[in-house]
């Protein structure tokens, strides 16, 4: 009584495409497996364009630079 034997999960199915239809079912089937195609290829592409955060940081100018060159341009 733990599990479902094949008839209950046949009987289960039919049911499924008889409330949802095919054509329903098989639209759904088709978004998700699009949709998980473009996470991979999303999580594929972002990790390849990524850099380092050591490098992101590096390439920050410093505080007191910016500071200094908005002085010189309020003077002016």
């Amino acid at each position: 009584m733990g599990s479902f034997s094949i008839w209950h999960w046949l009987i289960v199915l039919v049911i499924v495409m008889l409330v949802f239809g095919t054509k329903k079912l098989r639209n759904i089937g088709e978004d998700l497996g699009g949709a998980v195609k473009g996470f991979k290829q999303g999580m594929k592409d972002g990790s390849e364009t990524a850099a380092p955060p050591a490098q992101q940081v590096g390439n920050l100018p410093d505080a007191h630079t910016i500071d200094a060159e908005a002085r010189e341009k309020s003077k002016s």
